[in-house]
């Protein structure tokens, strides 16, 4: 297809985050996208691009003595009824808006009209976030080039409506068992019903204290929730077995381990198996470039409040930030949609902050 990625476009951010949210890209179908991203970063001469996958990276070289990422994800969840984007008064509607291809645009301007940047950029556009890590273009890049990713500093362009959400929670699935004895529920006497007994499970997680965690000036609020619960052989049978899926968001300053202590302290005597774990990350607010985008931003950062891509940047030893323009609580909504103000302000805000004084 024609790239609609055209020089016009590209010299606005609000008409590039249409653009790109016209490109279809659900997850393992971003080679459309990832083909459009290409040509436009290798034409540009300042910048030396290269591909992994559907994952596309391209830097300046210029000597900087600091060198930072700006990182967005290509793709989007399946569609649902909200594509190809329309556009009402102040609102952009479309699959992928705030999640997160209004951020992307943030980048890619960047990238292409912003040749002579205070630090050295590294421009990392990523395939497949949205599902399994294994497919994760942050993680598989990581592993085949982790020489693309090396960097002081980083901005994931991850819906905040224009806040600066530090660091992110880490998050923990368990599955809980309880056991009994099954018998013929006309005789339940002669059995132990088992999802009964998922009942003191159930009352601990009901009545847990969740920390409020201040990091850096920023909250983390932890939480323990049953999200699935499942049980019983039959309309006639009491049930010898029931599982309870319980999930963990523990804030940064516990490590895995840590919060798996924490976990099976407060279901100490049931069977616990960890099934799932990503650890947070803290909120990397030290670093010069983060305290000089801080100053571009003009308004204190916040914790965040759930689990994201910082997560993987920590783990490589590079302190990283949220920024975007779309609203979170909106991402994956059917009436997705971004503030076109908030589009403009925050392209605004990153251009303040990588230009050359």
């Amino acid at each position: 297809m024609e790239n609609p990625l055209t020089p016009e476009v590209l010299a606005d951010p609000v008409a590039l985050t249409r653009a790109l949210v016209d490109i279809e890209s659900v997850s393992l179908d971003e080679k459309a996208i990832a083909d459009c991203v290409e040509e436009v970063l290798r034409a540009a001469p300042h910048l030396t691009t290269y591909r992994h996958g559907n994952t596309v990276m391209a830097r300046t070289d210029l000597g900087r003595a600091t060198r930072v990422v700006l990182a967005g994800h290509l793709d989007t969840v399946p569609l649902n009824n909200n594509f190809p984007s329309t556009v009402r008064g102040d609102l952009m509607y479309g699959c992928g808006t705030s999640d997160m291809k209004s951020g992307v645009a943030f980048a890619l301007q960047l990238a292409v009209h912003l040749p002579d940047p205070r630090y050295d950029v590294t421009y990392f556009f990523y395939e497949a976030e949205e599902i399994e890590s294994r497919y994760n273009g942050l993680t598989l890049v990581s592993a085949a080039h982790p020489e693309w990713l090396e960097a002081d500093f980083a901005v994931l362009l991850e819906p905040t409506y224009g806040l600066v959400e530090a660091g992110c929670q880490g998050t923990m699935r368990a599955t809980v068992v309880t056991t009994g004895v099954r018998a013929h529920s006309a005789r339940s006497w002669h059995g132990v019903n088992a999802v009964h007994a998922a009942g003191e499970v159930l009352r601990r997680l009901a009545g847990y204290q969740a920390r409020r965690v201040t990091i850096d000036g920023c909250e983390y609020r932890e939480g323990m929730n049953a999200v699935r619960i499942h049980g019983g052989v039959a309309g006639n049978v009491v049930p010898d077995r029931c599982e309870i899926e319980v999930n963990y968001r523990f804030a940064p300053d516990r490590t895995p381990a840590e919060a798996e202590a924490h976990l099976r302290e407060v279901l100490a005597g049931y069977e616990l198996t960890v099934t799932d774990c990503a650890p947070g990350a803290l909120p990397g607010l030290d670093a010069l470039p983060a305290r000089e985008f801080l100053a571009a931003v003009g308004a204190a950062p916040v914790g965040k409040l759930g689990w994201t891509d910082v997560s993987r940047f920590a783990a490589l030893g590079i302190p990283a930030l949220n920024f975007g323009p779309g609203d979170p609580n909106l991402a994956h909504h059917p009436d997705e949609h971004v503030e076109i103000g908030k589009i403009r302000d925050g392209a605004a805000t990153l251009h303040r902050w990588l230009a050359s004084t």
